[in-house]
């Protein structure tokens, strides 16, 4: 690996919290827990039978930064489709069951690396968990035990009257204690809710009551905005206190969305290395560019570009400076024109038309410099730290 400084030294980001010791299992290749870095998950939204289209759209997580993705299984033809997807997959793939614990044993069979199954809506779940127990540990296909507030078993909600975070984890630790009995614990749990809220209390109780690792997940977050900001919450007040060991952001998005959110927030959080990064003003009565459009110009330009920058785009002489000074690449606008900073020095004043192919032409020769090919695109080679 070949890690290369660049620009002004910065301090490396700690967590905010140590992450909370848990038992460690494996998603395929992916170690979840255990003190493994914080995974991104998602979930097909075509119909699993049409095993084309739902391994493009595995292709495009992928792309985007998925490192585990799950897909529904509500009838036979999916089951089918499960083993294709699965062995043609480059990233592992969960099997989601509900209402027919037949496909549970089906997924194992497929190859996937791993199934989750709703204990609130599968009928006689409780008897079939010996016989699943023994099918997943031969297999060594770990299981995730998914709690919804939606689908919450009715005995819990004739005790609690209502979906309560106790309610919540005792549906979740009561399936793991039938798992226990037959010795199986390769078990990872998420208990959902659409309240943030009550998602947090939840899965701080569990945090407390169990060492198995946790998914979490704000369950029918709503559209990309609010979905994003529920989701945004939920999962940094938890994993700043270091709870959870993956996480999926739901929202009535396209999936690759998800993805998107949720890397932004593991970088946000110091839990992911950085990808480009905008430093941008949200501008003022003192700002004397457009601001807003030069960010999204900006932001397209640099969109997948291989080695991870920090750019700041400002509209003023107030913070502008400053900002584009600390920045890996800068530019402080004003009076039809910018000064841009590159490593901290002014490298060029130039007209406003031109701020943003002067940024990119900097980025691409900072990419020469290092031995990274500037059109080879995210993920490709070798991995660079900037600053």
């Amino acid at each position: 690996m070949t890690v290369t400084a660049l620009g002004l030294p910065r301090p490396p980001v700690a967590p905010l919290a140590a992450p909370r010791r848990s038992r460690q299992l494996m998603v395929g290749p992916v170690p979840v827990g255990g003190g493994a870095p914080v995974s991104v998950q998602s979930m097909t939204t075509t119909p699993t039978a049409d095993v084309n289209a739902t391994l493009q759209q595995i292709a495009g997580l992928t792309a985007a930064g998925c490192q585990i993705v799950r897909v529904a299984v509500p009838s036979q033809d999916d089951a089918d489709a499960l083993p294709a997807i699965a062995r043609k997959s480059r990233i592992p793939v969960i099997a989601d069951i509900h209402f027919q614990p037949r496909y549970v044993f089906a997924a194992i069979d497929a190859g996937c690396a791993a199934v989750r199954v709703n204990p609130g809506n599968i009928k006689q779940f409780d008897d079939k968990v010996g016989q699943i127990a023994r099918a997943a540990s031969q297999a060594g296909v770990p299981i995730r035990i998914g709690v919804n507030a939606g689908s919450l078993d009715p005995r819990l909600l004739r005790k609690y009257g209502r979906v309560t975070p106790e309610a919540l984890v005792e549906s979740a630790l009561w399936e793991c204690s039938l798992f226990e009995e037959h010795d199986f614990r390769d078990i990872k749990i998420s208990v959902k809710h659409n309240d943030p809220v009550v998602m947090v209390r939840a899965y701080r109780q569990l945090a407390e009551q169990c060492d198995y690792p946790l998914h979490l997940g704000v369950t029918e977050a709503g559209p990309a905005f609010q979905g994003t900001i529920k989701s945004a919450v939920a999962f940094g007040v938890l994993l700043a206190e270091g709870i959870g060991d993956t996480i999926r952001v739901s929202l009535s998005a396209p999936p690759v969305e998800e993805v998107k959110v949720g890397t932004q927030i593991l970088e946000s959080l110091g839990l992911r290395r950085r990808g480009l990064e905008i430093v941008s003003c949200p501008s003022c009565g003192r700002a004397q560019v457009d601001v807003y459009t030069l960010a999204e110009q900006v932001t397209a330009a640099l969109d997948g570009f291989p080695v991870p920058l920090r750019v700041a785009v400002m509209g003023c002489v107030v913070n502008g400076p400053g900002e584009a000074r600390e920045a890996d690449l800068g530019v402080a606008s004003g009076n039809g024109k910018g000064q841009i900073f590159v490593k901290g020095r002014v490298v060029a004043t130039v007209p406003e038309s031109r701020i943003v192919e002067t940024l990119v032409a900097h980025a691409v020769q900072i990419a020469e410099e290092l031995g990274v090919d500037p059109e080879a695109g995210a993920g490709t080679g070798p991995v660079v730290s900037v600053g």
